[in-house]
């Protein structure tokens, strides 16, 4: 198997380079508008526009691109090194590849990854149509509807990673787990149920002192707790490696893929803008998301205040690097460090 190439390896982008060479241009393009609300394959998507302006309405989310990616790079310069690391295609699963645009997505779950698929197939035209909303949530999921990196050659993605923008979208990551918890563990969607009988009948039976038979046959009533230890047990069999509560580190490499666009949850729609104007698709306009519900954000304190001390301090360790990297910190949610 071979071994990371030099190409791989962190690159110090400078500013001027970051905003004059990398991308294409924000000049508006009128938005397709064929028939909306079904897949087609044969979609034919508008072209990239072919200049990109340093200068426009968006120069705070741009500021801040700049800013993220010089952070992960003085935070991956900090972390030790694995120079005889084994590289393999692998380990780049989670990105998929935008060829149109010259764009590699690394989808984080729990972190906007549905709404970034439906507006990635409307741009590259696997959607007839534009408003993202339209895509059923699964079909955006389908597999075969985007290429994985990991489907190249070794040659292929390094020439992809030296050429392609990068995009990451992260999220705190007790946020994201908290979100995985409302999502999968107490709501009533049929991806829940899947969840409460694959994952919730074990967390139960394990985690549990004098369960019920009814709580032991349907696995719908976990704690965030029981949630907790069962993501915290160093045990293969606990479903820990799944993707929706993983490290974002372990899915996306940042320290190895060097990501240039680093967007964060908390600014969500305005990085978008900012980085479907530099792929050259900024007629495509992403989703400000349902407010129906009370956000996760809103309920940190009331679910995180059910935990030990030794519960927090196992998750802050299971998701350091995620902290580290990403400029995250425990005081955010906790009001204390755990230090």
């Amino acid at each position: 198997m071979p071994r990371c190439r030099p190409v791989l390896c962190r690159r110090v982008l400078c500013l001027v380079a970051l905003l004059l060479g990398l991308g294409v241009n924000g000049r508006d393009q009128p938005v397709n508008e064929g028939s909306a609300g079904s897949r087609n394959d044969d979609a034919q998507p508008q072209p990239p526009t072919t200049s990109y302006s340093v200068a426009g309405p968006n120069a705070l989310a741009r500021s801040l691109l700049v800013e993220r990616q010089e952070r992960l790079q003085k935070n991956c310069d900090t972390l030790p090194r694995q120079r005889d690391q084994l590289v393999t295609s692998k380990i780049f699963h989670h990105l998929i590849v935008d060829e149109l645009h010259k764009l590699l997505y690394c989808y984080v779950p729990k972190v906007a990854c549905t709404n970034w698929k439906r507006v990635l197939m409307i741009a590259s035209g696997k959607w007839q149509g534009k408003d993202p909303m339209e895509i059923p949530a699964n079909q955006a999921h389908s597999p075969g509807i985007f290429r994985r990196l990991s489907k190249y050659t070794m040659e292929e993605i390094e020439e992809k990673l030296l050429t392609y923008n990068r995009l990451i979208v992260v999220r705190h990551p007790f946020e994201r787990l908290l979100s995985a918890y409302r999502n999968k563990f107490e709501a009533k969607y049929n991806s829940s149920m899947y969840f409460q009988s694959r994952f919730g009948k074990r967390i139960v039976k394990k985690f549990r002192s004098n369960a019920t038979r009814e709580a032991l046959e349907r696995g719908d009533d976990v704690t965030f707790s029981e949630f907790v230890d069962f993501v915290t047990t160093e045990d293969a069999e606990n479903g820990t490696l799944n993707e929706h509560w993983r490290p974002i580190t372990e899915l996306c490499h940042p320290c190895l893929v060097n990501y240039d666009l680093i967007s964060k949850y908390e600014s969500l729609v305005e990085d978008a803008t900012e980085v479907l104007e530099r792929m050259g698709a900024p007629w495509v306009r992403f989703p400000s998301g349902p407010q129906s519900s009370e956000p996760t954000s809103k309920r940190l304190g009331s679910y995180y205040s059910t935990l030990t001390f030794k519960q927090l301090q196992k998750l802050a360790k299971l998701y350091q690097l995620d902290f580290k990297v990403f400029d995250y910190s425990l005081e955010e949610v906790l009001g204390f460090s755990l230090a």
